[in-house]
């Protein structure tokens, strides 16, 4: 049987892209909806290369959630999993961007339709033959007993590891949406042991850690089932670690138009990569330094493309743009 289908669990959303940039909210005169969410973004990536690839969430029964079914239909993401409820709306994100094309958030999202996901909601057999599971920690987070969806990523993590799926992780941290950040740093330490590949930025490193050096905070990320690191530095490019192997990847130097999505983009076109050359649970710690130098040139390139555009999935190459 061939494995060749990402699935993503977690929130899929609207982010509202500033008119303009280089100023903060209170000087943006217009914002224009755009599909986004993490989970989303790197399920968008992924089929943009051509994989298939499809998201595991819910959507408030309006029209914001039937823009992002149909808009992630348009970019190849199979939707057949797609869940809808009228018990809350669709989560909303305004953005505002720096003049460095970097971003602060504003969410409305308490409740929102995605942490009402429940378990029994699961495509448990997909699951079980699925290539590789991807989750971020924003869908994690705890309000109150009607809040279900960290319970769907337990299951689906237990579901697609017990199958031999690769499970990927990366906390993509957003701390306006925790009130008590011990609890989230408390939660993303919980699921970091489950995956097999974890993808942790510069900014994220210190807070997670207590340790601004990656290096010597790799042991105690290699925990668990993980079996390789992707750490990335923007602009100072990213690196690769295995317990055996480490690589290095500088950014491509471009002028950087709107960073949103652009991890994602990194590790959707990263999993897509792995998918290609028939990667397993089993197989990812013996990569080579040299194997995994060339996935983050490519990643790295994916991501040089993509911040010269506006927005997130619709800013991603193709793979004939990649060629």
């Amino acid at each position: 049987m061939k494995r060749d289908t990402l699935f993503a669990i977690g929130e899929a959303l609207i982010d509202f892209i500033p008119a303009q940039t280089g100023c903060d909210f209170a000087a943006v005169t217009a914002f224009s909806p755009a599909v986004g969410g993490a989970p989303a973004n790197v399920c968008g990536a992924f089929a943009r290369l051509g994989g298939h690839a499809a998201l595991l969430t819910q959507l408030g029964d309006d029209p914001f959630g039937h823009k992002i079914a149909g808009e992630l239909a348009g970019f190849g993401v199979d939707t057949r999993h797609l869940a809808f409820t009228q018990a809350a709306n669709t989560t909303l994100a305004f953005v505002s961007l720096g003049a460095d094309g970097g971003r602060t958030f504003s969410f409305y999202r308490n409740p929102s339709a995605d942490l009402l996901y429940r378990p029994a909601q699961l495509p448990t057999q997909a699951l079980a033959d699925a290539f590789a599971l991807h989750f971020c920690s924003v869908s994690l987070v705890e309000g109150n007993a009607a809040y279900t969806m960290k319970a769907a990523h337990q299951a689906a993590i237990a579901q697609a590891t017990a199958g031999g799926a690769l499970v990927s992780f990366d906390p993509n941290l957003r701390f306006p949406l925790w009130p008590d950040r011990a609890a989230l740093k408390r939660t993303v330490w919980e699921f970091l042991p489950k995956a097999h590949l974890l993808k942790i930025s510069d900014e994220e490193l210190e807070f997670l850690t207590d340790s601004k050096d990656i290096e010597a905070a790799l042991p105690a990320l290699f925990t668990g089932q993980v079996a390789l690191v992707l750490y990335t530095c923007g602009g100072g490019g990213a690196y690769a670690y295995t317990r055996t192997a480490t690589a290095f990847s500088p950014s491509q130097k471009v002028a950087a138009l709107d960073t949103t999505g652009a991890g994602d983009g990194f590790i959707g076109s990263f999993l897509w990569q792995l998918q290609q050359a028939g990667i397993t649970p089993a197989t990812l710690p013996g990569l080579s330094a040299a194997t995994l130098e060339k996935y983050l040139c490519y990643s790295n390139r994916f991501c040089g493309q993509s911040v010269q555009r506006h927005g997130a999935i619709a800013s991603y190459p193709t793979a004939a743009e990649m060629a």
